[in-house]
């Protein structure tokens, strides 16, 4: 079959490899139909992360199960499937509590499973024609419809991206009438900004460099704030004083809940040339209003070959601790349980009270992933997300 290959810092290429098969009794083999490119793909083909060369990429996948083995109960050939990202046994001691994404079997000697050797785990990519499926079961959500129909791109998003957003707005503890800033307009970040506005929040800021992504935020309700060239916690701050209609508001002239949607990459504000890892979370320490609720969903990698110190290069960083505990803010952190919301949110686009497929700009080939990686890497205007068809 053919798949997408990691070959080293900036390079990637379509080869053909072994076809998956059953391998343990609760595995399934799909065929993929759509295959998304995430940003933490974008972590990988820029050499920043332990990922070695020759593995295959990609866990964004969607597709109909061809294969199943004799352990599998729910699932048969022709069913349609979204694949979550992080492998879960669905029955250790985090599983069990809703910990999906910090499985204690699924991947041995570490702490979670991930599809596209993501943290090191020793599962095959998903930008490919075929994928198995460990405990599969657990790790496929099942879908109404065929392939190709107007929910494939909505879909697709389920097995990550969706989930992420809807989790970033559930660590920043939003709920109705919430404000909320969220930095980073990349795919995590609208849709951490659209999954804000699902749980009620009354204002959504959206913080960002590119023009692009500031406008499709603002399609769908978001308020945009671009950083080039000012400060956007002070513009934030000054629009929100200007709001302000009770007394004693304009003394919460902040925000209670903030997103980070950027995370290790993070641009300097001052030199957006330049990489500053803690200017998002250092921003938004000054921007949310005391005892609120900070949100970070953009990614931090323990090893990072490409970082500019050595303290970054161990995923040591300074941060504002002495105003993070003064302001008494609560702080969530870590990557999505994306099977604790799959279901729900798989709901709300078939009822139509979602559509998240609004950030998909570009369907293309399989073969064209090197383009589309380079373009999306480039953050050409346009490229929002990119869904590969095998």
């Amino acid at each position: 079959m053919k798949a997408v290959l990691y070959k080293g810092p900036r390079e990637v290429s379509v080869e053909e490899i072994e076809d998956p098969v059953i391998e343990f009794p609760r595995d399934a083999v799909v065929k993929i139909t759509s295959t998304a490119i995430c940003g933490t793909d974008l972590h990988i083909y820029d050499g920043r992360t332990a990922v070695s060369p020759g593995s295959p990429l990609g866990h964004e996948p969607l597709g109909v199960v061809e294969e199943v083995g004799d352990a599998v109960v729910s699932l048969k050939p022709g069913d349609r499937v979204a694949i979550t990202f992080s492998v879960s046994c669905g029955h250790c001691y985090n599983c069990s509590r809703g910990f999906f994404a910090a499985c204690l079997t699924s991947s041995p000697g570490k702490i979670g499973g991930r599809i596209g050797h993501l943290g090191g785990s020793p599962y095959g990519g998903g930008q490919s024609e075929y994928l198995r499926v460990p405990f599969a079961d657990m790790n496929c959500v099942p879908l109404p419809g065929t392939p190709g129909d107007e929910l494939e791109d909505d879909f697709v998003l389920l097995s990550d991206i969706f989930p992420t957003g809807y989790h970033a707005a559930m660590l920043a503890g939003v709920e109705p009438g919430s404000t909320v800033a969220v930095f980073g307009a990349g795919p995590v970040g609208l849709l951490s900004a659209y999954s804000s506005m699902l749980r009620g929040a009354s204002e959504v800021y959206l913080v960002d460099f590119h023009q692009d992504r500031l406008a499709k935020g603002a399609q769908i309700g978001a308020i945009p704030i671009d950083a080039t060239g000012s400060d956007p916690v002070e513009v934030i701050m000054q629009m929100r004083r200007e709001r302000a209609s009770l007394p004693g508001e304009e003394k919460m002239a902040g925000v209670m809940c903030g997103i980070d949607a950027v995370g290790y990459q993070a641009r300097d504000r001052n030199d957006p040339s330049r990489e500053r890892p803690t200017q998002v979370i250092e921003d938004l320490a000054r921007l949310v209003n005391v005892t609120g609720s900070l949100g970070i969903i953009g990614v931090y990698q323990p090893y990072d070959p490409g970082a500019a110190s050595e303290e970054a290069r161990r995923g040591e960083y300074v941060l504002p601790w002495a105003l993070l505990w003064v302001k008494q803010l609560t702080i969530g952190t870590g990557s999505t349980q994306a099977k604790r919301y799959a279901f729900q949110l798989r709901d709300l686009i078939v009822t139509g009270r979602a559509r998240p497929g609004f950030i998909v700009s570009h369907n293309v080939p399989l073969d064209e992933a090197p383009d589309a990686y380079r373009m999306f890497d480039k953050r050409e205007p346009g490229y929002t997300k990119v869904v590969l068809k095998p």
